[in-house]
């Protein structure tokens, strides 16, 4: 058995579904596009930010012969449902269920590397960078044309057998291994992404403006843009849309890895306890999920939007305690715009209230927020 074959039959044992290799060649084929995104102010601020060293591996690894391209199928439907109530609920997007997918990629690759080193006869001149999606490299692009499948008009990774929902990580190498077949694109005419992105995030092309993604949305830190807030409907992390009506993922389920399962309770979790839950707390319940990466503010101001969206009126008494209590401003600010939303008709009780809290506040992105809400009831109470 060839060492191509050997790795392939080791990473089967290991567990990860799917394999493939390509040359270590640079992807410059893909600066023009990429200098093009920056230029237009369609990146986040997330990606890797040396443009060089995400399309020239001999850049950020020496003497670079091949990469080895791996992806791991990830569970889409709850085999358990989350425990009866009837208090709204929030969910995280599949891709944020079980252990983050960035711990149980780099398991697997140092599991494959040790594999390899043993198989290559612990050749000490071998050497390896294992890369998630934090890394410098772009994953799809790699997986690509590593065969692996083909970039979808929504910019992901669609594979064969486990439509979109895999996650992708990369091994460069100093190994001469010969290359697969890269994948060629299928989508045909096919716009069901484009169309059913609720923000229009999508280029058309497999590009998008990343600033408009519910799932970049949902991860800022600061205020959510108004035109954001009712499109992320009750999730509070993430965005599943543009897999969820992609042809390619009908039917896909699949639960190879038991890491990857979730706590139902967790990835749906109940929205107004989220409000007032201690860094502690947080950390306890979230911080295995790779949603907890941008730590709890986001979250509860997520929550905050989504009981708004859920149109969950007993949730008033909670915001007002947030307006009330909370020490940071665009939380309280947020929470103000979801009282906006929810309160069906304004009385003079309330609108005296909101006005002694704007009397509190300094921070002008938060005095507008309240501003908006009072003019709001100001109406309601003129009409």
């Amino acid at each position: 058995m060839d060492l191509k074959a050997a790795i392939i039959q080791a990473s089967q044992e290991i567990g990860i579904d799917k394999i493939g290799f390509t040359s270590a060649n640079n992807f410059a084929d893909l600066k023009n596009s990429l200098e093009e995104q920056k230029s237009n102010g369609h990146t986040t601020g997330f990606e890797h930010p040396n443009i060089d060293e995400r399309i020239y591996p001999e850049l950020i690894f020496d003497q670079p012969k091949s990469i080895i391209s791996i992806a791991l199928a990830y569970p889409t439907r709850m085999q358990q449902r989350p425990e009866r109530t009837t208090q709204r609920r929030g969910q995280f997007a599949r891709a944020s269920w079980g252990t983050d997918y960035h711990t149980i990629l780099r398991e697997k690759m140092t599991r494959l590397i040790a594999k390899i080193r043993e198989l290559a006869a612990a050749d000490a001149t071998i050497t390896f960078k294992p890369l998630v999606d934090t890394g410098e490299l772009i994953d799809v692009a790699v997986a690509q044309r590593a065969g692996l499948g083909f970039i979808g008009k929504n910019g992901l990774l669609i594979t064969p057998e486990f439509g979109s929902f895999v996650y992708l990580g990369e091994i460069i190498t100093n190994l001469t291994l010969e290359p697969d077949q890269p994948a060629v694109n299928q989508c045909g005419e096919c716009t069901k992404c484009l169309v059913n992105c609720p923000p229009q995030a999508l280029l058309g092309d497999g590009r998008m403006d990343g600033t408009r993604c519910l799932s970049y949305q949902t991860q800022t830190k600061g205020y959510m843009p108004v035109e954001f807030r009712p499109l992320i409907r009750n999730v509070i992390y993430g965005c599943d849309i543009c897999q969820l009506v992609c042809p390619f993922n009908k039917g896909k389920d699949f639960h190879f890895h038991a890491e990857m399962e979730p706590n139902p309770n967790d990835a749906h979790p109940v929205l107004q306890p989220l409000l007032t839950m201690t860094n502690a707390e947080f950390k306890a319940r979230f911080s295995i999920m790779a949603g907890a990466w941008r730590g709890k503010k986001p979250l509860q101001r997520n929550a905050i939007i989504a009981l708004a969206n859920s149109l969950d009126r007993t949730a008033i008494p909670a915001l007002m305690q947030v307006v009330e209590d909370d020490p940071r401003a665009m939380i309280r600010g947020t929470a103000v715009w979801s009282l906006g939303q929810l309160v069906e008709q304004a009385n003079q009780p309330s609108f005296e209230w909101l006005q002694a809290q704007l009397a509190k506040e300094t921070e002008a992105d938060t005095r507008a927020e309240y501003t908006r809400v009072l003019n709001q009831w100001r109406a309601q109470l003129e009409n």
